[in-house]
């Protein structure tokens, strides 16, 4: 880890409070732990506004697998965008239900243009896209 550097600074007792059942609820050690994370946070939701970052992202899917040409059209779909698609990782959730879990790399833009896609397509009941970052700013 980097040279550490101690800093204060000041909050409302009712804020303090909140910030206290935060880091408890999330397990936390001590703040320190928290603030940092909340750091990074920041920052990679900074990177998925920023055209010019490179992001990752998961993509999952859930859909009724026989909706009419639904699965050709999902694969068609990731094919268009073979240079975002990095892996993909089909599920039967049921008889009638899929998961598909895509993994994406590349311009924010163009991974959320292929959410877009994916998701209007017909039978797909949900999709969700977790934003995350290639790490490389995170130092």
């Amino acid at each position: 880890m980097s040279d550490l550097v101690r800093l204060s600074i000041s909050l409302e007792q009712p804020l303090l409070k909140q910030l206290e059942r935060l880091v408890k609820a999330g397990r936390y050690t001590n703040r320190s732990e928290f603030i940092r994370d909340l750091i990074r946070q920041r920052l990679v939701e900074q990177q998925w506004t920023d055209r010019r970052q490179e992001v990752v992202g998961t993509i999952t899917l859930i859909y009724n697998h026989h909706a009419r040409q639904l699965a050709d059209k999902l694969v068609d779909i990731q094919h268009d965008h073979h240079e975002n698609v990095i892996a993909a990782t089909h599920v039967h959730l049921s008889h009638d239900l899929c998961a598909e879990m895509i993994m994406v790399r590349g311009g924010a833009v163009s991974i959320r243009r292929l959410v877009d896609q994916l998701q209007q397509q017909r039978g797909v009941l949900h999709a969700e896209l977790a934003m995350s970052t290639t790490g490389e700013r995170l130092h």
